[in-house]
Formats: C-alpha cells, structure tokens, sequence
C-alpha cells in the first residue's frame, strides 16, 4: 500500500473523511521549535493533505499528517478548514518548480514538495477544490503557471478520462453484441437451410423408392 492509500485509510476513513489530494513537503526554511517541544521523536515525513467530509454540508480540511522514524502510522498534527487559507503561492508563474507558500489566518508555512509534478497536481486539486466549495472568501492564488487555474484542472481530465472509457466500453459491448446477434441469425438460417435440404433429401430418397 502506498504511503498517501495508508493516509487516507488511516487518518481521514475513520473520521468518515474522504482524502482528495496528498503532497509529500519538506520545509524552505527551519522552524524554530523549542527543544522540550520535540519529544525527542527524530526525524519524520510531512504530508499536505487535502480532504473533505462525507457528510452534508461537505466541509473541506488541510491537515498536516506526520510519518516519524521507526513507524509504519500516520499521525494528524495542524489542520486548518478551507476557508482559513487566504493565499497559494506558486511561487513561479514560468516554470515548474517544487517551491509552494500556504498563508493561513494564524499560520504561515514555505515549503517544497518532492517533485514539481507532485505540486502542480495538489495545487490544481486546491484551486478546484477552492472553486467549488467556497461561494465567498476564495484563496488568492499568485504565481502560478495557467496550467494550474486553466479550467482543464486535472479533476477534470480525470472525469473526461472516465466518461471515455466507460463510452468507449459501451461501445465495444454494443458491438460485441450486434456481432453476436448476426453470429446467431446466421446460425439460425444456416440450420433452417440444413433442415430443409435434410427434408428434401428425405422427400426425394421416399420418392425414388416408390
């Protein structure tokens, strides 16, 4: 199972939570955190996870998920609701990079995601996600390329991507079962055909009998 399937089941499945989109960061810059605050728990993966409720009226979460040294579990460290974030910044509008700046109401965090790619999708997913459940208080997205704010977002393609298949699937039935309606037609006819040439060989064999 990969580590964002093991987020999502573990963290937000049994808060009947759906998890949207995960992006693996590391900070830009060192926090300072006082020495008894750590715990001494070593190192750990972060996690940005985007997730939203089950139940109605939907409500949209970023939760900072942690993966610490030595164990296999995901544990649920700052969430923030949606619509506390008042800005995404993508840092460079001309190319893909990894760089990416969350600016909540009480909170501030510059980070960078394993790969360019792995940003530009969590950052489409955010600003769909931003378009479609906040009617006011939208984030403000800055810097970032048209690709990321175009209206082909990636839930998008990915919804094209499904409703294709499934057309082009129902087509392939469709054609598989007209094939096999003139398969058995012709099989049809083609015993008809055996059982009247049966019948008149019959009628002929009796006829030069007599």
């Amino acid at each position: 199972m990969s580590a964002k399937s093991a987020i999502s089941k573990e963290v937000f499945a049994p808060h009947d939570e759906r998890m949207l989109a995960a992006v693996q960061v590391k900070r830009r810059t060192k926090k300072k955190i006082p020495f008894l605050a750590t715990g001494g728990q070593g190192e750990y993966l972060t996690y940005i996870c985007l997730s939203v409720t089950n139940k109605k009226p939907a409500l949209v979460s970023i939760t900072k998920v942690k993966q610490f040294e030595g164990s296999s579990s995901f544990v649920r460290r700052s969430q923030w609701m949606l619509e506390q974030l008042r800005q995404a910044n993508g840092i460079d509008p001309n190319k893909d990079c990894p760089e990416f700046d969350l600016v909540f109401e009480n909170a501030f965090d510059q980070w960078v995601a394993n790969t360019a790619s792995e940003k530009c999708t969590f950052f489409q997913i955010l600003h769909n996600i931003s378009q479609r459940y906040l009617s006011d208080k939208k984030p403000e997205f800055i810097n970032c390329q048209s690709k990321v704010l175009g209206g082909n977002s990636i839930l998008h393609s990915a919804a094209d991507s499904v409703t294709s298949a499934v057309q082009k699937a129902s087509q392939a039935l469709n054609e598989r079962g007209e094939r096999l309606g003139r398969a058995e037609k012709q099989t049809a006819e083609m015993m008809n055909s055996s059982q009247q040439f049966a019948e008149t060989a019959h009628k002929l064999a009796m006829k030069h009998k007599c």
